[in-house]
């Protein structure tokens, strides 16, 4: 049988470090690499991947760019610990109860991290197109933007924007640039506009430069960017958020019940 030659196109184009990378990258994502776990010996690399000395270190340095492996030069290299998070959407959506904290914080919090977030902007603001067109609103329709830089351990995880129809939240504490204790979505509730269906949709971008220097991004990987819409009674979009986190670190959970 004769094996078909591949395509031009079928080729992998990235230098022999950066595939090298990759391949570890998802075995530390996948956990067949655990974290705490030693990488390969770079003898046993250098074999696997009929590479250099050179080539295997530089792919070893590209994951510890990236914050996912520890070690140095001479040394064993190993997964850094709770690198990968899990993020659950459905945990998200109801409000913070009276007087608790917002409870993104509270669910990073949980994993024994410290979790806080940084209040970059608010302001009223032209919305990007999907936005608007998930807030229903008129041609040239302006939203209440409120934009934040959550960070967990000191490292920054994700860049939020969030957009409301400001016949909802004009002259409310929303467009005062301070922080929401419980955030939005309870001063949303309090309002009249309890949160009832949350609609997610999520796609892999190469990221833009603002959100490389927030994140700060090693080389050209992609971001996970979640655009989020949250419904109140009679179906009415009252939020629309996008949501940007490095995908090399990150995994979405969804669940499901049959019907």
């Amino acid at each position: 049988m004769t094996v078909p030659r591949p395509e031009a196109n079928d080729v992998d184009r990235r230098s022999l470090h950066e595939r090298i990378a990759a391949d570890l990258r998802d075995e530390i994502m996948s956990g067949d690499l655990a974290p705490g776990a030693g990488l390969p010996s770079t003898a046993r690399l250098k074999e696997r991947f009929d590479a250099s000395n050179a080539t295997v270190q530089k792919a070893l340095q590209l994951l510890k760019d990236e914050r996912l492996v520890i070690g140095r030069a001479g040394a064993s290299v190993t997964v850094r610990d709770h690198r990968q998070r899990t993020v659950r959407p459905a945990s998200y959506m109801a409000p913070a109860g009276s007087g608790a904290p917002y409870r993104w914080l509270t669910e990073a919090a949980g994993g024994g991290a410290r979790a806080h977030s940084t209040l970059l902007e608010v302001a009223e603001s032209d919305p990007p197109a999907d936005v608007a067109e998930a807030l229903r609103l008129p041609t040239s329709g302006r939203v209440l933007l409120r934009r934040q830089l959550l960070m967990v351990d000191d490292e920054p995880v994700e860049l939020v924007a969030s957009y409301y129809p400001l016949e909802i939240v004009d002259g409310t504490a929303m467009t005062v640039r301070r922080k929401i204790r419980g955030g939005p979505p309870t001063l949303l509730a309090e309002l009249g506009y309890p949160p009832r269906l949350s609609v997610d949709r999520v796609s892999a971008r190469v990221p833009t430069q603002d959100q490389y220097q927030a994140l700060r991004l090693p080389g050209g990987l992609p971001v996970l960017r979640t655009l989020r819409v949250v419904y109140s009674d009679d179906e009415r979009p009252i939020e629309a958020t996008v949501m940007v986190k490095a995908g090399h670190l990150y995994e979405v959970q969804y669940e499901f019940t049959a019907d």
